[in-house]
């Protein structure tokens, strides 16, 4: 299960060896906007030799790779693909013609070097205004399609305003992007919490954006990654209410009755199916059900 996306930057060595032992779900190499241009062949180097020689303890592997009007993304293509990363993360994507841009690269990389094409996936990051746009034809543009991960930082700045904690200048972004997302049945990531401090600020945040239908969220600090992993995982309560709808439904049917009701509630097919995305979800985590 994938609930937070950890960015280290490609150019530092204490953070990308320690990778694997932060805790989050999902780490990501950044070759972009953590790492100069003059750092660019440094940092590939030292993520290739990191993928190649270290335990990342069972966390996905995505590389953010540098945007596809700079010099730098067919090297960073041609030097990650051969170490079958999880995921690639194209930059400043705008609609599906840059996605099958990059796609016919990708493959290009993985027949050269013996790999089943489509092995390595995508999740582009939109920070622009047209990419929230064309968010629904991004997000349908390719089979190696995993997420839609919003970019508030640069969005804003393409909007020509300011970004605040509260978010309420990217809350029609939010919404349209996990709109696509959940439209194309695959998952929605939300922008980082950019205040390092405000552990206080960042859970508020977390909680709106699961409220509004988000698999989970960015982060980049390791001190984020507790807290949005709590946020992003069901509750006990949850996984215990998901239990009795289906101990409710199986009650049911074996008296026959065409209804059922829990907690002075009907039960319907939405909430059967929150239940089982709740237990599902538990199930990844491990252990929540055995408790």
């Amino acid at each position: 299960m994938r609930r937070t996306m950890l960015f280290l930057p490609g150019n530092n060595p204490n953070m990308v060896m320690n990778g694997g032992v932060l805790g989050a779900d999902s780490i990501i190499f950044d070759l972009e906007d953590a790492v100069a241009p003059d750092q660019k062949d440094a940092a590939r180097e030292l993520v290739r030799c990191a993928l190649e020689m270290l335990d990342f303890g069972g966390c996905e592997i995505i590389v953010r790779i540098n945007a596809l009007d700079t010099p730098y993304w067919k090297e960073d293509l041609e030097a990650m693909i051969p170490l079958k990363p999880d995921v690639i993360m194209p930059t400043k994507v705008s609609g599906a013609a840059y996605i099958h841009e990059l796609e016919a690269k990708m493959a290009e990389e993985e027949e050269k070097n013996g790999i089943e094409i489509g092995r390595t996936r995508i999740i582009p990051l939109l920070e622009t205004t047209l990419g929230i746009e064309n968010a629904f034809e991004i997000a349908r543009s390719t089979k190696r399609m995993a997420a839609l991960y919003l970019g508030a930082e640069d969005l804003t700045a393409d909007l020509r305003c300011r970004r605040t904690k509260e978010g309420n200048e990217i809350a029609y972004a939010r919404g349209r992007l996990v709109c696509a997302a959940r439209a194309a049945g695959i998952d929605a990531y939300d922008t980082p919490f950019t205040d390092v401090e405000d552990l206080a600020g960042l859970k508020k945040d977390a909680e709106l954006a699961r409220g509004l239908g988000y698999t989970g969220k960015a982060v980049i600090s390791p001190r984020h990654v507790d807290i949005v992993n709590a946020v992003f995982s069901p509750s006990k309560e949850d996984v215990a209410y998901a239990r009795d709808v289906f101990a409710a439904m199986e009650e049911a049917k074996e008296q026959g009755k065409g209804a059922v009701s829990l907690r002075g509630k009907m039960i319907d097919a939405p909430i059967v199916e929150r239940a089982r995305q709740v237990l599902e979800a538990a199930a990844q985590i491990g252990g929540m059900l055995d408790e």
